[in-house]
């Protein structure tokens, strides 16, 4: 008996949204790696409305495996590959088995960055630098503070839930991920604006940079 995909609301409100805004930013063809996948949905969602990609989903909690792959066998996609444990904070990726042996067009990431450790973001860049291709792109979707820019109640009292959940966890400020992506050699190239207050930001190689240590969180 096959297993069932698991089923989030939030993955399936937000993965319309989120494929059409990277149907205008990608190349027809390309490899991407795609960091937590959760259930899966996305990843199949994705890989169907982009087939010229292939899709690696990777995911550090091996019980999300069943769904990630579940969701893409449900939907016939030939472009996904079996899930791979992930630790974003490991100096090697993947976590277990053989490193990556060839560069990624894209680094996909959604809602990972407020429900993780600040050292993650530090974590996230350093490791999209190490494995995007020259031209690659880093691609982080979620819900973000910025500075001149008022904050959303529902975001203000989601920030304040997380918090209280884990005092580690909360909100990350858009200008404090985006430090992080400079040291790791990244620029914050683009800002969308997206469904439910939440924000999609493409990274970039930057021309030069140095990492350097990670500053207190935010």
């Amino acid at each position: 008996m096959r297993p069932e995909p698991r089923l989030s609301p939030a993955a399936e409100r937000n993965k319309q949204p989120i494929l059409e805004r990277l149907q205008a930013l990608l190349p027809a063809r390309g490899l991407a790696l795609e960091i937590a996948s959760g259930t899966g949905q996305h990843v199949a969602w994705f890989a169907a409305g982009l087939p010229g990609w292939v899709w690696q989903p990777s995911e550090l909690d091996l019980e999300d495996f069943a769904s990630i792959a579940a969701w893409s066998e449900q939907a016939g996609l030939a472009n996904v590959r079996p899930p791979l444990r992930l630790d974003v904070l490991a100096p090697r990726w993947p976590a277990e088995g053989a490193p990556f042996g060839e560069s990624f067009d894209l680094v996909y990431c959604a809602n990972l960055l407020h429900i993780a450790p600040w050292t993650c973001c530090a974590a996230l860049m350093q490791g999209a630098a190490r494995h995007l291709a020259p031209q690659g792109q880093l691609v982080v979707y979620g819900p973000f503070l910025e500075d001149q820019v008022p904050t959303a109640a529902s975001n203000l009292a989601f920030d304040a839930e997380l918090r209280a959940r884990d005092a580690a966890w909360g909100l990350r400020r858009l200008e404090a991920v985006a430090e992080q992506a400079r040291r790791a050699g990244l620029r914050l190239a683009e800002r969308h604006a997206m469904p439910a207050n939440n924000l999609l930001l493409v990274f970039r190689r930057s021309a030069a940079s140095t990492a350097t240590s990670t500053p207190p969180a935010p």
